[in-house]
């Protein structure tokens, strides 16, 4: 998929996955705490800035170093006729605080300071731009390396310039201090200029101005714009515009259309909010504008369909170009069809024409000009299936993973459990799937990841997925014998009722009967636990 096309590309070869680099890589024994942890990284279009946000609200940004070393850009340097064997090296560069713990009075609603999602802006002036948001704000950040300056270059000799030895300070200003015509202040200071200024034999030959120079670099980082009160649901996506002046922003129910000139008013693009909330079938999940034509977008839903709009047709884009799903097998439909269709990220290739979809078991590849079917499927937990079950009753089949395709388009990647990885290749003919540890061996031999743990994030996604159901879907054995303990509580109970209102004794039948129902809803007890 060499610039976008992944039939006409030729299957490369499969790549040698070697350690390069590690940031913030604790010691043994050290707690690793939670406001510490990662939740948003993101690399810049060049490839040479990395961001990283945490839980804690911090972004931390990292500078690409080894191409500078080495005449010529990136670009220049991938043009080469002969391969670059060198590692990519990152240093660290600066880090701000983005985002601060809040509180909503109005609808007494805890906001969280944790980064959700960090997205690169154009660079103007050597100035870097991005967006960052939390749950609830997005907020647009300037990060500009600062020079601090000196005057110097002076005429006269700086151990005879002032009376008192030192130099006429630069940081006096005219406005809050007059001055005479000897050079001395009305108010009496004793910094004034010496009287017994004098010249070298001959004479000055010729009058230097003051020259200003730059003695060393500070970043700074500054927020420019605060996007806030938009969204009544946690924001789940941001997208910038390849037009460099608009972005879209997503939660559950809305996606916002905003400039990055004004914060103060945005519109909503895309409303799936339906008139009662009863009615709520699917929920947005990702949102990504197209990287070259800045009038479309895509979103997926939690049905795994994904929608492509076009902003020309109207404001409000209610109805999409084209809808990407792909049809149930005959007989394949089960209580869990739809949880794990659910699409939890899209990215668009490098040249637009392919979107790379990731659900809870596959990655899928789609053609923008085929909306049939995937032209690519990956299979990446097909090992959870017997335990589907198990993923639900601890909530772990609601976790959401990301993925992202290769700057050739030749490759895709995806997370997993266990600290695990999956690249696969999606050029024609290639058969390339790898498994990858993110350690500093990457290739070591793993067992299958075990069964996840309960996840403690919260969305509304799992509301509409369990639709007020009361009971889980385990095996039938559990099924059959839970709801035989319920007949038999209740059986109990309506005998002991009925005898109880007529205040007569049971009969030899109704000792019977309840005899048996108590041993049979013990029986039940012991194979549930």
């Amino acid at each position: 998929m060499n610039g976008g096309d992944a039939s006409s590309a030729a299957a490369p070869l499969p790549l040698e996955w070697k350690f390069s680099q590690v940031f913030g890589e604790r010691t043994v024994g050290e707690e690793v705490q939670e406001v510490d942890i990662i939740s948003a990284i993101e690399f810049d279009r060049t490839g040479d800035h990395l961001a990283t946000g945490d839980r804690g609200g911090r972004v931390v940004l990292f500078e690409r170093t080894d191409t500078k070393e080495h005449a010529g850009s990136r670009r220049e340097l991938e043009r080469m006729d002969y391969p670059v064997i060198r590692h990519p090296e990152f240093r660290y560069k600066t880090e701000f605080q983005s985002h601060e713990p809040e509180f909503d009075y109005l609808k007494s609603l805890e906001i969280e300071e944790k980064i959700n999602k960090i997205r690169w802006c154009q660079m103007t002036n050597g100035a870097l731009f991005l967006l960052s948001t939390n749950d609830k704000t997005i907020k647009f950040w300037k990060v500009q390396e600062k020079k601090v300056k000196k005057i110097s270059d002076l005429n006269i000799d700086p151990s005879r310039g002032v009376a008192d030895g030192s130099m006429p300070s630069s940081s006096v200003s005219s406005s809050q201090k007059q001055y005479l015509a000897n050079g001395c202040y009305t108010d009496g200071s004793s910094k004034c200029l010496s009287n017994d200024l004098s010249l070298p034999p001959g004479g000055l030959p010729a009058l230097r101005l003051p020259v200003v120079m730059s003695s060393e670099t500070s970043l700074a980082a500054r927020c420019k714009r605060v996007y806030a009160h938009a969204h009544d649901y946690h924001i789940n996506s941001i997208s910038t515009n390849c037009d460099g002046e608009t972005f879209i922003s997503a939660d559950d129910l809305r996606i916002n259309l905003w400039n990055l000139q004004v914060s103060n008013q945005s519109f909503n693009i895309v409303d799936v909010k339906p008139a009662n909330m009863e009615d709520l079938t699917e929920v947005i999940t990702s949102a990504e504008f197209h990287p070259t034509h800045c009038n479309m977008l895509a979103y997926s839903s939690s049905k795994g369909s994904i929608r492509l709009v076009d902003l020309r047709q109207s404001a409000l884009c209610d109805s999409h170009s084209k809808l990407f799903e792909e049809q149930e097998a005959p007989g394949s439909r089960s209580f869990f069809t739809e949880i794990i269709a659910s699409v939890s990220d899209i990215k668009f290739a490098k040249a637009g024409r392919y979107i790379l979809s990731r659900d809870y078991m596959t990655l899928k590849l789609w053609d923008i000009n085929m909306d049939s079917g995937p032209v690519s499927t990956f299979q990446v937990h097909e090992y959870l299936r017997p335990k589907l079950c198990d993923l639900y009753e601890n909530d772990s089949i609601y976790d959401k993973f990301e993925c992202c395709l290769s700057g050739d388009g030749s490759r895709v990647a995806t997370g997993s459990y266990s600290n695990l990885f999956r690249v696969f290749g999606c050029a024609a003919g290639s058969t390339e799937a790898t498994t990858l540890e993110a350690s500093k061996n990457p290739r070591r031999q793993v067992q299958t990841p075990s069964r996840p743990s309960r996840s403690l994030s919260s969305s509304i996604t799992r509301v509409v997925r369990r639709g007020g159901l009361c009971s889980s879907p385990t095996s039938n054995t559990s099924v059959i014998s839970e709801y035989l303990g319920y007949l038999c509580l209740w059986l109990v109970n309506v005998l002991c009722a009925s005898m109880f209102c007529s205040r007569r004794k049971s009969s030899r039948k109704e000792r019977t009967i309840i005899c048996s129902s108590i041993r049979i809803w013990q029986i039940q007890k012991c194979l549930i636990s």
